[in-house]
């Protein structure tokens, strides 16, 4: 799920966009209901006007393009560009707005991806209907949002961080590497991957043997499922 949030006036916000969960995580009533829930969430509050929705991390930077939001709310599990992509590429070309990343899980290394990756904070989504707009406020505000147990995690991470430490999986690969795992581990072909990314097959196959190569894999099986227990892809 992703929310964009614009400020107007004063204190109130014009524009919010809503990147619902894709619908293979979400049986289609969950679907529909958390995307009400949330829409309803927003717009109890003075000001805030949902605008719109995208159903993947392409449309969403299709559409953050479009609309300049100060902060970006997403799902972390979006197809084609998962969230925490989607969030080192809107750092990168908009580095001025705020992100806040909703998932399903609270693990220390989710966590830890989230900051690195430049998300302002974290909401579970069990923890949505209590933390969503306070997360919002607090980013709106310039700080920072974590839900409790993540908060601890991070913390956790940190004190016990070394100086040396070794890089992720996730930062072993580029972002174009990453993206193509991203497809693969959603069933994609190098053909399908080929005309979705506008690259020759060649291209992809290359990329492919570079990124089992990197990361000791043997087939495009073993590398799904690499990928997955790793957290490079978010299904």
């Amino acid at each position: 799920m992703l929310v964009g949030i614009r400020a107007g006036y004063g204190a109130s916000w014009e524009h919010t966009l809503i990147v619902t969960p894709q619908p293979h995580s979400w049986g289609a009533d969950d679907h529909e209901l958390m995307r009400r829930g949330v829409r309803a969430l927003l717009e109890a509050e003075a000001g805030w006007k949902v605008v719109g929705e995208a159903s993947d991390g392409r449309e969403l930077m299709n559409k953050v393009a479009e609309t300049k939001p100060d902060i970006v709310v997403i799902d972390i599990g979006m197809p084609h560009l998962n969230g925490l992509e989607a969030t080192r590429r809107l750092r990168s070309i908009f580095p001025e707005i705020k992100i806040l990343i909703l998932s399903m899980h609270d693990s220390e290394r989710i966590a830890r991806d989230v900051v690195e990756a430049g998300a302002r904070g974290y909401v579970t989504k069990a923890d949505a209907a209590r933390d969503l707009v306070l997360a919002v406020e607090a980013l709106s505000g310039n700080k920072t949002f974590f839900t409790s147990r993540v908060d601890q995690l991070i913390l956790e991470n940190f004190l016990h961080a070394g100086a040396g430490k070794l890089a992720t999986p996730a930062e072993r690969l580029t972002s174009r590497q990453r993206e193509i795992v991203q497809l693969l581990a959603e069933g994609k072909g190098s053909k399908e991957i080929a005309v979705h990314l506008e690259l020759s097959v060649k291209t992809v196959e290359t990329h492919r043997a570079n990124i089992m190569r990197r990361l000791g894999c043997h087939s495009v099986s073993d590398l799904v499922v690499y990928a997955i227990r790793n957290d490079i892809v978010h299904l």
